[in-house]
């Protein structure tokens, strides 16, 4: 690597602004500069769709999902039966991945497709992506939307669409006296919920699964949560992303956390140490009628799970904003997969040719079909996830997406002040206005920060 390429690591390795964040390392190729070549060779080597290209090089793939780290391995040992290719498959922790990203990438044999979440991410790694502007792969996409772009370069490609809401156990929701039908609203949602919660002990479940804010638990409200007032927000004020959020929909922020705390399975002040398989296991074990999380959990409670796809399904998160009566489930993508132009050119071509298979092969998409994926390229496959299907009937049915945008959030370390602040209201220990001022002071100062750098 160049010394002005170390100089650029030590820099983006250091912005605490990353968010699922990857930079690069190893040796540096001809190959950087030129995707033109590399994607005209993958074209020409992938055109049989049932055997994949042979490759000199090697892949190394540093996973994001622990969910779906099993599945990853198998689809690589598959590709080296079929092609001699070596792929190795690396899963960081939850929580973990920008950590061990950026351990993995300083080292001589760095990973050579990592990801980041989107446009904020892409801000501090780009230097580090490869351009895959007319590779294979990028032309398998469905649509440009789900390129990640900087100027006319290509330097990610969404590789999965998701969705997340409310996970609904239809079973207890029925012993306490109600259906999903019966819930359109916060208020509908209140309801429901505030009765279970008085009838706990006769009914013998809660209503919410621990909200954990252990690290392997909080993104799901400090991220994915804090993603609906952001949302309602943006929407008002007609914006895609701002250096300046104002916090108007942080009441009813409050609204739904307080809902979530106030009629679980523990006490709230237990929350801090409740972890992500706390959650799920308490879901599995009948604890609860209604577990915050989204459709890549659909093997953990269905395929390998004690669940069939009629005992659950998937509603939206209601806060009491917007046209709710319209409301669909949160959708989206934070998966973005880059290739890292560091990597020796052999191990480059490995890699488009690699992922180009996954997404255009039947074996590669009902490979990752079976993950619960839905994939934005041509040849996907229709997933059998119970929840995707929960998300395609609301959409069907006139009902709007509630967009991603917590890609705009303005670092990790923004996320990690809110979680606190949660963590701490949760607690008993801190109140309501440190939530806002780690929401909206926290997001000035860290955007303040991303444009100083």
């Amino acid at each position: 690597m160049t010394g002005k390429k170390w100089i650029s690591l030590g820099v983006a390795c250091a912005m605490s602004a990353a968010l699922l964040a990857g930079c690069g390392g190893g040796s540096s190729t001809s190959a950087a500069s030129s995707s033109e070549a590399a994607s005209s060779t993958a074209s020409e080597a992938a055109s049989s769709e049932s055997t994949a290209p042979a490759a000199a090089g090697k892949v190394y793939y540093l996973n994001f999902k622990p969910e779906q780290d099993q599945d990853w391995k198998d689809l690589a040992a598959k590709y080296t039966e079929e092609t001699g290719v070596p792929v190795e498959v690396v899963t960081a922790a939850s929580g973990e991945y920008e950590t061990t990203l950026m351990s993995e990438m300083a080292k001589s044999d760095a990973p050579t497709l990592f990801q980041v979440n989107g446009p904020v991410g892409l801000a501090n790694w780009k230097d580090y992506c490869y351009d895959l502007t007319g590779t294979p792969a990028a032309g398998e996409l469905t649509s440009d939307a789900y390129a990640l772009k900087d100027g006319d370069q290509t330097l990610g490609i969404a590789y999965v669409i998701e969705s997340y809401g409310i996970i609904v156990n239809k079973s207890l929701l029925e012993k306490a006296g109600y259906t999903v039908d019966d819930i359109q609203s916060f208020a509908d949602l209140k309801k429901v919920a505030e009765d279970i919660t008085a009838r706990k002990d006769e009914l013998g479940f809660a209503a919410f699964t621990s909200a954990g804010m252990d690290g392997s638990s909080d993104w799901r409200f400090k991220t994915h949560l804090a993603n609906l007032p952001i949302y309602f927000e943006y929407q008002e004020d007609g914006i895609s992303s701002t250096d300046a959020i104002k916090g108007t929909y942080l009441d009813n922020y409050k609204d739904i956390f307080d809902l979530y705390i106030n009629n679980s399975t523990c006490d709230p002040k237990e929350l801090a140490g409740k972890t992500g398989d706390d959650s799920r296991n308490e879901f599995l074990d009948g604890e609860a009628v209604f577990f915050q999380n989204g459709s890549w959990e659909y093997n953990n409670l269905v395929g390998d799970g004690k669940f069939s796809d009629d005992d659950v399904t998937m509603i939206p998160i209601y806060i009491g904003a917007g046209d709710e009566a319209n409301q669909g489930l949160c959708t989206g993508t934070e998966n973005f997969w880059c290739v890292n132009k560091e990597a020796p050119e052999e191990d480059i071509q490995a890699t488009l040719d690699f992922i180009y298979w996954c997404v255009s092969s039947d074996e590669g998409t009902k490979a990752m079909a079976d993950m619960g994926f839905v994939i934005p390229f041509k040849n996907a496959q229709e997933s059998q996830n119970v929840f995707v299907k929960a998300d395609s009937e609301l959409t069907a049915a006139g009902k709007t997406p509630v967009s991603w945008n917590f890609t705009t959030m303005p670092s990790e370390e923004w996320k990690n002040g809110v979680g606190s602040a949660l963590t701490a209201y949760a607690a008993g220990t801190g109140d309501w206005n440190a939530v806002v001022s780690a929401f909206v002071d926290g997001w000035a100062s860290e955007a303040a920060l991303n444009a100083a750098g």
